[in-house]
């Protein structure tokens, strides 16, 4: 397995979404074509895993954080981190972190990432807690509002628990 990171292009967004639809998501070309108008005016790095030159996951390092307790804080935050599921459990979501973590760690000693909290993040949790993230304190969110006692909510993509690392001293 020849498994190569790199930042996105504008030859990817094409692929990336082709990739995607086959599996049954729809994640659009204009959406990568945003991240690279993005990372260009240095809002974001956008980092594209591939094995043997084919298309196999992605993340985004935003600089500064939609998240209302990130975004006070200045931490850099993980977001919309997808592995391909035909590539799951390979250690490509592990390198694609590395990377991040790396990238990150030039700029921040904290990294940030929030995580869904139904089964089909399941396999991020766990490797999240794995690599030593844990629990801002904050609770979940919704994207607009933190969820209080007694809140009803929808369990949806939005309900996110967001966690830190200490990447250094």
């Amino acid at each position: 397995m020849n498994l190569s990171i790199r930042e996105i292009t504008e030859h990817d967004p094409i692929t990336i979404s082709d990739a995607f639809r086959e599996q049954g998501w729809d994640k659009p070309v204009v959406q990568y074509e945003r991240y690279i108008v993005e990372q260009r005016i240095g809002k974001r790095v956008t980092l594209i895993a591939e094995i043997d030159d084919v298309f196999v996951g992605y993340l985004n390092v935003i600089w500064n954080s939609y998240y209302p307790s990130f975004k006070e804080q200045n931490i850099p935050e993980i977001n919309d981190f997808n592995v391909l599921i035909k590539y799951r459990r390979l250690g490509i979501g592990s390198k694609l972190m590395d990377k991040a973590e790396e990238i990150i760690g030039r700029k921040s000693s904290i990294a940030g990432i929030g995580v869904g909290l139904f089964s089909d993040y399941g396999i991020a949790q766990v490797l999240y807690v794995k690599r030593g993230y844990v629990p801002d304190g904050k609770g979940i969110h919704n994207g607009h509002r933190y969820i209080k006692y007694g809140d009803s909510v929808a369990i949806d993509d939005d309900i996110v628990l967001y966690l830190t690392k200490k990447l250094r001293d």
